[in-house]
């Protein structure tokens, strides 16, 4: 733990010492802290909520569900960003990962590839293309993550190039990655994966996105190609209501050299209302059909089919503070949950609080 704590204490002391000598050069400090109480009404012997969630996934018991510190660095030709994170997001979300890069949420290099145009070239651990939701809640409009979320990349590791034109309504993004949400390959894999993403704001009222992943997540032995497509738009239908639109398709190879494909798919759909100054709502419904088991598996004869949906309540007493209350309920095909005796059952349900701050 020591190295971490010196580390923090480094990018605190830039941060603060930062001169203001070159208007085009600056170096920022920021961070975000979100605690959570989450009851499952299952009320699971080992107090993990079911294996599909990283995020606010451990039950009857207060908890970290994120919280980070970022430096980041920015001139007319280079950027940079350092963050380091606790957290059960952290230790659940990249248990796969070497010990040494689990507490790290995003660290990258950015070069600017042209004095003409806004093209950018950046390296290293970054944030996911795929999806609107990350993990950080209060950017999210409901407190949980939607399933489409937590079963595709938060993170990756690679090297992205990005063009932006000049009014912003456009930006065109093509990458190089390590895997489907990896920093370490896998083991044996030395096969190639890519991505893409367009993302379109003909308004402030608008945006809509289309992100691809394309890669074989199995050692290069055993390959099996993906091919993944990411849908959305965000829409604000009104000042005060919201729409977020989302839809999820994924095809990989049934086995090695097969010309059979296993199919997934995800369609979401929030609502938020902003009922006054301080207060919103947000509803969720939500759908997951991963029959074959590719992403989540479940041994049972349909594998991964759930309904979900969710009611959230938010109240912001300041700009950078948000406290939150959802319940949420998902309806498998399956018995692929527990009752609170341990016996198989379709349903879950829980109820989660939480407290968030970014600074």
């Amino acid at each position: 733990m020591t190295y971490r704590f010196f580390t923090l204490s480094l990018l605190a002391f830039f941060a603060l010492h930062a001169t203001a000598q070159d208007s085009l050069k600056t170096l920022t400090f920021s961070g975000y802290i979100e605690a959570y109480y989450s009851y499952d009404f299952s009320e699971p012997a080992n107090g993990d909520r079911p294996a599909t969630f990283y995020n606010f996934n451990r039950h009857n018991e207060f908890n970290l569900n994120l919280g980070y510190l970022k430096a980041a660095y920015a001139s007319s030709k280079v950027r940079g960003n350092l963050a380091l994170m606790t957290g059960t997001y952290a230790q659940y979300n990249l248990a796969a990962e070497p010990t040494i890069i689990r507490n790290i949420y995003e660290a990258n290099v950015g070069i600017k590839l042209s004095s003409r145009h806004n093209l950018w070239l950046d390296a290293g651990i970054l944030p996911s293309h795929i999806g609107f939701e990350s993990a950080v809640g209060k950017d999210c409009w409901a407190l949980t993550r939607s399933l489409v979320a937590e079963n595709s990349p938060y993170y990756e590791a690679g090297a992205k190039l990005t063009y932006t034109t000049p009014s912003e309504k456009l930006l065109v993004s093509a990458m190089a990655l390590n895997g489907w949400q990896r920093i370490r390959r896998v083991e044996g894999n030395n096969t190639p994966a890519f991505g893409t993403q367009l993302v379109l704001k003909p308004s402030d009222r608008l945006t809509l996105n289309y992100s691809t992943f394309v890669g074989n997540d199995k050692p290069s032995t055993a390959k099996q190609w993906r091919h993944f497509h990411n849908l959305y738009g965000i829409f604000q239908c009104t000042p005060k209501t919201g729409l977020t639109v989302g839809f999820d398709l994924g095809f990989e190879q049934a086995r090695p050299e097969s010309d059979t494909w296993n199919t997934w798919y995800a369609p979401v759909v929030i609502v938020r209302q902003q009922l006054s100054d301080q207060w919103r709502l947000a509803l969720r419904g939500e759908y997951y059909d991963d029959r074959h088991g590719v992403i989540v598996s479940t041994g049972t004869p349909n594998n991964f089919q759930t309904f979900g949906y969710s009611v959230n309540i938010d109240y912001l007493p300041t700009d950078n503070a948000v406290l939150r209350l959802e319940a949420r309920g998902l309806s498998a095909g399956d018995a692929i949950f527990s009752d609170i005796n341990g016996t198989a059952t379709q349903g879950n349900f829980f109820v989660t609080a939480s407290a968030a701050i970014s600074f």
